[in-house]
């Protein structure tokens, strides 16, 4: 599995992911030109993607989606993110149903799945502050290996069998922006709503330690705040998992 950050964080999110056979993006919000740059710059191009899942609708994750649908690459997206920013068009695609507002996913649950490419995908729901906002489990089914991208949800809230990849928001550290707010640095009402929306790394060690890690080969710390997280999130992740974590 290959996985390759184009950008992660407030300014835009966007990460290209490959099993060798398909090539997916997860989130599209920074600029059409930015992604076609990053994606030449691996020696790929838009007309070789065969998705994008989008989780929802704020500019930092859907920012390109109408033109990479203009281009004829399928998105795939909660109706709730579909309305709220604005998609249309024969490449647009509506992610299934089942799976939203069951807060307490069941250990088996009656899921539907769609595929991209070699990818089976399901859908699950989230919490943030976006209609339907979702993330996703990928798994290939020319390898066999299993991902989870999970970003702007304040916990994780679903365990999963092997599990090889995690794609994690770690947003801040809770003592950090507590500092920071004191300080008076960023304001308490921006602290709230960060709190209620996006994942702690402690939140994230949590969700990694209820995580069956049998297969696990890599974590990937996602969307790190650039005023609230800390230089150890890293390590703190590689004591938690044993294998190999990278910050996006």
């Amino acid at each position: 599995m290959t996985i390759k950050p184009i950008a992660s964080g407030s300014s835009g999110n966007c990460y290209f992911v490959s099993d060798g056979l398909t090539k997916i993006l997860l989130d599209c919000g920074i600029s059409f030109n930015r992604i076609q740059q990053a994606l030449w710059d691996m020696g790929t191009g838009i007309p070789e993607l065969s998705g994008c899942l989008v989780t929802h609708a704020h500019g930092d994750h859907v920012k390109a989606a109408q033109r990479l649908a203009d281009r004829g690459v399928d998105i795939y997206a909660s109706p709730g993110t579909i309305k709220a920013a604005g998609l249309n068009g024969h490449y647009v695609h509506e992610t299934p149903r089942p799976s939203y507002y069951m807060k307490t996913p069941p250990e088996h649950p009656p899921w539907d799945t769609f595929d991209v490419g070699t990818f089976m995908v399901l859908p699950f729901d989230i919490e943030h502050d976006a209609p339907e906002p979702l993330a996703f489990i990928l798994k290939s089914r020319d390898t066999g290996e299993k991902v989870i991208y999970a970003t702007d949800t304040m916990y994780l809230g679903i365990t999963v069998n092997g599990i090889t990849h995690l794609m994690i928001e770690a947003n801040y550290d809770s003592q950090v922006m507590a500092e920071n707010v004191r300080n008076g640095d960023i304001a308490a009402a921006r602290a709230k709503r960060t709190t209620m929306n996006h994942m702690s790394i402690d939140a994230a060690l949590l969700a990694l330690e209820r995580l069956d890690k049998s297969k696990l080969q890599e974590v990937w710390l996602l969307h790190l705040s650039g005023d609230n997280a800390a230089d150890d999130f890293k390590r703190r992740a590689q004591e938690v998992c044993g294998c190999a974590v990278y910050v996006a």
